[in-house]
């Protein structure tokens, strides 16, 4: 497994899913096409790219082109990595036929093509395990801090997110990626205690 420095920015649900069992990084997922007109997604992934950078990996088609464009357009290029699959003809195993440019996406393609177009990308390489990885904000840390399982927990993500000018409509799961590219966990101590 490969552990980054950058935050991965992908397309979709099933390319965050893919990827999250290769890299030991947080992975971004734009929604396609609906970052262009959600200005609290643009907004967490210049927070990110200023953080820790970003690598850019869509997929190869005209679609995945049309997006990272608009990111590179978005956060200084100097925070901005690329990675780029090859262009597969195919489709995906999920789909009934395959895309219009008739292209396989990052979901599609093997683990070791990603793991090529990542080393290729000039990404910080960290190391080859996750076992090394500490300090990291987890799952257990939100329900100690009240964050989830808890009764006023929805209450609580929400002014949290309010006050640290995150999307509103973040999962729990989307949080904590989002939490773990900028924060610590003491820095999110503070902050909750501030909002209690």
């Amino acid at each position: 497994m490969l552990s980054l420095k950058e935050t991965i920015i992908v397309e979709g649900r099933y390319d965050k899913i893919k990827l999250k069992s290769i890299v030991d990084t947080p992975v971004i997922e734009t929604g396609g096409f609906r970052v262009f007109k959600d200005k609290e997604k643009q907004s967490l992934i210049r927070k990110i790219a200023e953080n820790r950078g970003i690598l850019i990996l869509t997929d190869s088609d005209s679609g995945g082109f049309v997006i990272r464009n608009f990111l590179r357009g978005t956060v200084p290029e100097s925070q901005i990595k690329h990675a780029y699959i090859p262009q597969l003809e195919g489709k995906e195993k999920r789909k009934a036929e395959s895309s219009k440019e008739g292209f396989l996406g990052v979901e599609g393609v093997t683990d070791e093509l990603i793991i090529e177009a990542i080393r290729s990308s000039g990404a910080t390489v960290l190391g080859e395990s996750a076992e090394n990885k500490s300090g990291e904000i987890t799952k257990t840390d939100l329900y100690v801090l009240g964050l989830s399982g808890r009764e006023n927990s929805a209450k609580l993500r929400s002014a949290l997110l309010k006050e640290l000018g995150m999307p509103s409509y973040l999962t729990t799961n989307a949080m904590l990626s989002a939490l773990n590219c900028l924060y610590s966990l003491k820095e999110l101590k503070s902050f909750v205690d501030k909002i209690e």
